[in-house]
């Protein structure tokens, strides 16, 4: 995707060939920045205070960390101990498992003077593959899109509600759930995007709503509380939103708030997809309402808020009082009896244990790459 008009993706190796650049995600929409990563602790910090996030992203920069861990140490031990540290800075999403395993499975049979090269490759080709997945994903979305907008009066506009943030800032290129709706807006259907400011932290007023406005999407932020009054009134034609997880059964972990989109949607019949890729499947958790670990994140992402004020400077404020308690739940479960689809790299599949296996049946099995067809 573009930045100011030039081809940009969310991490890269920098020009000395061994470390890695990120966008700094926690300073858009106001500044954009990128910031060099050297060694694991660098990465860890970065995935846990969100500098990187979603899922896909996640994925791949651990997968990058596991490398610069071993540029340092390449023992057993040490890549055991990059693994353990990696995995502790977020519990929800599982393709930041997945990518751990990936990368060890690619070193771990190595000689030591081999493995950082194999870490490296691993992790550019999990890269390389999260974006090839996400084009797909945008394929077999933009016909969703294409097919609903015929159905529409002339000239009117496909209406698309999203939530928190699944375009391209979330992976490393393109998007899960947002990838359809970029593919859509090239090819010339026209649509425009409800952005849930998607509290706390934002994602969607300061991430999604810059993004789209770098693609130059039609889109208007609401307040995450908008989204059924506007699906009550005919002003919503589907939700699409991301996942971090997504249980054997169909249930789907997301930003907190992501079920009461899906309530809403089931309650004004409106189609509610979810847009990801086959490394966000876990097929080892079988009910997602009762398995899956719903993260907690400190009381600071709910007690105050960061905006730009009038004379340019970026300001934290308070909005709670003091001595209230605060909880940030960052995650909550959507049943798969909420959701209409899951756009996947191989299509639509129904959310259900019998059609997820059937179209992933390699993953069912165990780890292994996944396939955009």
């Amino acid at each position: 995707m573009k930045v100011d008009g030039k081809h940009t993706r969310t991490i890269w190796v920098e020009a000395d060939g061994w470390s890695v650049g990120i966008i700094d995600q926690t300073a858009l929409p106001h500044r954009f920045t990128t910031v060099r990563l050297a060694t694991l602790a660098d990465v860890a910090r970065a995935i846990a205070t969100m500098q990187v996030r979603g899922a896909p992203l996640i994925g791949a920069t651990a997968a990058y960390g596991v490398a610069l861990a071993l540029r340092a140490d390449a023992s057993d031990e040490a890549l055991e101990r990059a693994c353990a540290t990696l995995l502790a800075t977020r519990p929800t999403a599982v393709n930041l498992k997945w990518a751990l395993d990936e990368t060890v499975a690619a070193v771990r049979n190595r000689p030591r003077e081999e493995r950082v090269a194999a870490a490296y490759r691993r992790a550019a080709e999990i890269s390389d593959e999260d974006v090839a997945i996400n084009q797909a994903i945008g394929r077999h979305g933009a016909k969703l899109i294409a097919a609903m907008a015929a159905n529409k009066q002339p000239g009117a506009p496909m209406q698309v509600l999203t939530h928190c943030n699944a375009g391209w800032l979330a992976t490393v290129d393109f998007g899960t759930a947002l990838a359809p709706v970029y593919v859509a807006h090239d090819q010339g259907v026209a649509l425009h995007v409800w952005v849930d400011e998607t509290r706390p932290r934002n994602q969607g007023a300061a991430l999604t709503a810059w993004e789209l406005g770098q693609h130059g999407v039609p889109h208007t932020v609401i307040a995450d509380n908008t989204g059924g009054h506007l699906m009550q009134h005919g002003m919503v034609d589907m939700v699409v939103v991301g996942a971090d997880r997504v249980a054997a059964n169909g249930d789907v972990c997301n930003k907190i708030g992501t079920y009461l989109k899906a309530l809403a949607a089931k309650d004004n019949n409106v189609p509610f997809y979810v847009g990801l890729p086959s490394p966000t499947i876990d097929f080892s958790v079988s009910d997602g309402l009762t398995e899956v670990p719903i993260e907690q994140r400190g009381a600071d992402e709910v007690a105050t808020m960061t905006g730009r004020t009038a004379d340019g400077r970026v300001e934290t404020v308070r909005i709670v009082p003091e001595g209230s308690a605060v909880a940030n739940y960052a995650f909550d479960v959507t049943p798969a009896r909420l959701v209409t689809g899951l756009i996947t790299e191989r299509g639509i599949v129904a959310p259900r244990r019998a059609a997820l296996a059937a179209a992933f049946v390699e993953r069912v099995q165990g780890p292994s790459r996944s396939i955009a067809r």
